[in-house]
């Protein structure tokens, strides 16, 4: 332990966030990293636990507490603050194929499992992470390693996901040869067009890819397996195939109305805004003519309350939205802890993120509606959504299910003018036609069917890995999810597999 009273002598400090009103200009991360010196500094604050939960990857209570990937924090966290970074990096690649995008996306679990978080505030893990990974592209010491032999084995990557490119890498390192598929016009997956560039610049997608081109992987775009590219024919042309697709059913909001014009998905409305910024070369909403979808003078609303909700919101205010407002069905959790929410439990709590932060400072108060629902969208003469009904949510117990759920209170309904709505109700699961273009089981929750623990479909040489096996979920699972089919389908190809 190379400081052991770094955490009492050291205050937690986070990166600084440009102003509401300047980042609202662009589309760009927007969080300035502080200098190493200051890093060394929050690294020390790392107590290097006999028991280092944070590194844990447990599930307690069917949530998950510690890093997924089960990354070596305390080593690395010492090894920052010691300065020497090159060793740094290294114990952090041996887990984390991309920690340049967990160190940007990841809500960090390892975090809410720190001890040093149980009685004050956490090691700043998740930044660690990204300085550290910075540091290695700066120095060059994330760079092109080839494998030096070659197996001859071919392996089709179904999804440019980060679950797909994990297992890619892997299977690469490994000496096979690797193809990942995409249907999409750019590589990435859920990185690419599911997340903001203001959480995840696209360049650095595009450089790890670079990197992996040149150590021997192929990306070919444009094509949907179960669409344009034959299932059968990539059975016949490769010896193993994983699917990384990713839970991509949205759930929708079956409601009268809900035909008309101006309702989209969540995921439709990011795609387009950041293909359209990509298309463009800008990162500024003011240099593009008009986006696909627009929330420009629009009144929106956002139906979900998680991350991708979260998004919206932060996405059409950049846009020009002239009002706010987001839907949550449950009620607003509490400021702390509860008592029955003991660490190093994953803490249920009130998150206001930066979208919502926007808005606050842009309208003057919290977009969140909590215990509220749509019951009704109203459409003007020419089809347009110009009103919704909304309702409020009282839980009561159902007493065939014995379940509590979330039903309308009678006489609570309210109208609201909205001409913009995004529905972020999160995903059902597999898209069937892949599914059933290579005849896939499925499980009760449309997710690809496997053994517990496994991931080798019912279809010999078909593996399954990411939110396609588990359902939706976090990029750092998906990329532990993509690991671990990597090693599956090593060892079914040559016996073993020495792949961690």
């Amino acid at each position: 332990m190379g400081k052991p009273t770094g955490f009492m002598e050291y205050e937690r400090t986070q990166t600084n966030a440009e102003p509401t009103k300047d980042r609202l200009q662009h589309f760009n991360e927007f969080h300035q990293p502080l200098s190493m010196e200051e890093r060394k500094c929050q690294g020390a604050r790392c107590m290097e636990c006999g028991v280092p939960f944070c590194q844990s990857g447990m599930m307690i209570s069917g949530m998950a507490s510690g890093c997924p990937l089960n990354n070596l924090i305390p080593e690395w966290n010492d090894l920052l603050y010691r300065g020497n970074m090159k060793m740094s990096l290294s114990r952090l690649m041996k887990t984390n194929n991309f920690p340049e995008f967990t160190g940007r996306v990841c809500p960090a679990p390892c975090e809410t499992a720190c001890t040093c978080g149980l009685n004050g505030d956490p090691v700043t893990i998740k930044d660690n992470e990204y300085a550290i990974a910075e540091y290695g592209y700066e120095e060059g010491y994330i760079k092109p390693n080839p494998p030096q032999i070659r197996t001859g084995k071919k392996v089709a990557v179904i999804g440019s996901g980060p679950s797909g490119l994990a297992a890619a890498d892997q299977l690469n390192k490994r000496g096979h040869l690797v193809t990942v598929f995409e249907r999409s016009d750019r590589v990435g997956g859920l990185m690419m067009y599911g997340i903001p560039n203001m959480k995840l610049e696209k360049w650095t997608i595009d450089r790890r890819i670079d990197i992996m081109k040149e150590e021997g992987v192929t990306f070919v775009t444009g094509a949907d397996i179960g669409g344009n590219t034959k299932a059968g024919k990539l059975l016949k042309e490769y010896d193993r195939i994983i699917l990384a697709c990713g839970a991509s059913n949205p759930r929708d909001i079956k409601v009268p109305g809900r035909e008309a014009k101006g309702i989209y998905f969540a995921v439709d409305y990011l795609k387009s805004a950041t293909k359209d910024l990509l298309d463009a070369g800008t990162t500024k909403a003011a240099e593009i003519d008009a986006f696909t979808i627009s929330a420009k003078g629009k009144k929106v609303m956002v139906i979900g309350g998680g991350d991708t909700g979260n998004d919206c919101v932060g996405t059409s205010i950049r846009q020009g939205a002239i009002s706010v407002l987001q839907l949550e069905m449950l009620p607003k959790l509490p400021e702390s802890r509860a008592e029955n929410n003991p660490w190093p439990e994953w803490p249920k709590v009130c998150k206001t993120d930066y979208g919502q932060e926007e808005a606050i400072d842009t309208f003057g108060n919290d977009p969140r509606l909590y215990q509220t629902t749509v019951k009704e969208f109203l459409a003007d003469e020419q089809g347009n959504v110009c009103k919704a009904v909304i309702v409020r949510l009282e839980s009561k117990l159902d007493e065939a299910s014995k379940r509590m759920l979330m039903v309308e209170v009678s006489g609570s309904e309210t109208t609201v003018e909205v001409d913009l709505v995004l529905i972020a109700a999160g995903f059902l699961g597999t898209q069937s036609y892949v599914a059933e273009a290579f005849g896939l089981e499925l499980d009760t929750r449309t997710n690809v069917k496997t053994d517990a623990g496994k991931y080798q479909t019912n279809v010999d040489k078909v593996f399954v890995a990411g939110d396609m096996h588990r359902g939706q979920s976090l990029v750092v699972w998906a990329i532990r999810e993509g690991r671990e089919a990597a090693k599956a389908v090593d060892a079914s190809l040559v016996g073993y597999s020495n792949l961690a």
